[in-house]
């Protein structure tokens, strides 16, 4: 799945892909070059996109997930 990263901290913007990792982890860990326009504790927003017809988007309700510092998420 493709992704958008945007970081607060610096203002860097980058697309990558995601690949799963452990569940329940909290592991968000960026490698090679994208690795270096983000830094441990860095605020950043994951942005993902979905192709549907029109629809499915009339219906679509977006998730958005809020994490605190450990990556687990605020209720």
């Amino acid at each position: 799945q493709k992704v958008q990263i945007v970081n607060n901290n610096n203002g860097a913007r980058l697309e990558t892909y995601v690949i799963k990792g452990e569940r329940n982890s909290g592991t968000i860990c960026l490698n090679g070059a994208a690795s270096r326009l983000v830094q441990p504790g860095d605020i950043i927003i994951i942005i993902a996109y979905a192709l549907m017809d029109k629809e499915e988007a009339k219906n679509y309700k977006p998730k958005v997930v809020i994490l605190d510092n450990k990556n687990q998420i605020i209720n």
